[in-house]
């Protein structure tokens, strides 16, 4: 697990966490603008508990890495657009008048403010930040090596089970190998059969002829009797 000295010294590392903005809000709740996007410097101040002049001389020192955060400043044109956006939302939502900067105002958003967290050396409230950040990674990889070692206990079952089917292979081919026969021997029985009922049936088509001709025999005899007695 990296420790907390890493994370401040290594701006890779920094890099790799500013996804997680929800840790600001796990650890105390970050009050923003009305756009619900931004914060200024007094704001992250307040946020962090420590002095403006210590934002201000941190953003100094890593301008650069805290603008590809997202740390911008407003001048001109665009700052006097961006107070009358904030006039109406913040008279509309807190019934009172908004603080204007009268030449420049630097604007934070979520990823920066987390930026600092993992910046500021001298605040109870980023090293919080920071504590729960590498909370959540060994999480991860605690989550990550149990779901690796159930893939490992599947792909083994999976292996016994293939051993298991080359082994049935021998032994199915032989099922099969007897089925066959038997199917074989069936069909000769059933042939056998068959040819068994058609004799019966020719039997039986003799026995009814001789029947008939016993039955003309015995009319023929019963006709010579009554004719002798006749006489």
């Amino acid at each position: 697990m990296p420790s907390e000295v890493a994370l401040l010294e290594s701006r890779t590392m920094r890099a790799e966490h500013l996804g997680r903005v929800d840790a600001l809000d796990k650890v105390k709740a970050l009050v923003m603008l009305p756009d619900g996007t931004h914060v200024r410097t007094e704001d992250t101040a307040r946020y962090f508990e420590v002095s403006t002049d210590v934002i201000r001389q941190l953003t100094a020192r890593h301008r650069a890495e805290l603008a590809e955060s997202g740390m911008h400043v407003l001048r001109g044109p665009d700052l006097r657009r961006f107070h009358s956006d904030m006039v109406s939302l913040w008279g509309a939502g807190k019934g009172e008048s908004y603080p204007q900067a009268v030449t420049q105002l630097t604007l934070y958003p979520r990823r920066a403010v987390l930026n600092i967290a993992m910046l500021l050396r001298d605040s109870d409230i980023a090293r919080c930040v920071r504590t729960y950040l590498l909370d959540a990674e060994e999480g991860w990889r605690e989550g990550y090596a149990s779901l690796d070692r159930r893939v490992t206990d599947v792909e083994s079952c999976l292996g016994r089970v293939g051993v298991a089917l080359q082994e049935l292979g021998p032994v199915l081919n032989r099922m099969s190998y007897r089925l066959d026969s038997l199917d074989r021997r069936l069909d000769a029985t059933n042939q056998v059969v068959a040819a068994i009922s058609n004799r019966l049936c020719e039997m039986s088509d003799r026995i009814d002829r001789v029947d008939a001709k016993v039955d003309h025999v015995a009319q023929q005899v019963g006709e010579l009797r009554r004719g002798r007695k006749r006489r």
